[in-house]
């Protein structure tokens, strides 16, 4: 990016989940949208009515190492409540989420239609690496569940 002159707003976007876990999928959506921000916020969602196979702040620190190589444009942090109230007070302009079907698609789709109308938010959808398809966090939990050993799924 070009440098910017004062009066030029800092691009922020939002990568938003429960990254429970923060997959090898999750990562290559992030390095490969790095480059359209001057900030990106990887937020990890905490939902008090659900019990996670780790704690936010496990996860928080997972991100963080799996991300430190890609410099500090990335800032790791948790929330609760609607991601367009979190972006708001972020100062993102950017939401990024990553789809790996056309299920998925279609439902990044109408969120995307619901945070530009509650929020002014636009949405950026990645689609996953063909390779990471099949990765999901419940799918890796469900690996870790039954014995088998999930890291090569994991960054």
């Amino acid at each position: 990016m070009t440098a910017k002159s004062p009066d030029q707003k800092q691009v922020i976007g939002l990568f938003a989940g429960s990254f429970d876990p923060f997959t090898i999928g999750h990562l290559s959506i992030v390095t490969r949208a790095l480059p359209l921000f001057d900030k990106l916020v990887i937020a990890v969602g905490v939902n008090e009515s659900k019990t996670g196979a780790t704690t936010p702040s496990d996860r928080m620190e997972a991100i963080r190492r799996a991300t430190a190589a890609l410099g500090p444009k990335i800032e790791v942090t948790s929330w609760s409540g609607l991601t367009a109230d979190l972006a708001r007070r972020l100062g993102a302009t950017y939401l990024l989420r990553g789809a790996r079907t056309a299920a998925d698609f279609d439902y990044e789709t109408t969120l995307a239609t619901i945070n530009r109308d509650i929020a002014g938010l636009e949405t950026i959808i990645i689609p996953t690496l063909p390779e990471h398809a099949a990765i999901s966090s419940s799918v890796v939990r469900e690996l870790a569940h039954f014995g088998y050993d999930p890291s090569k799924y994991l960054p």
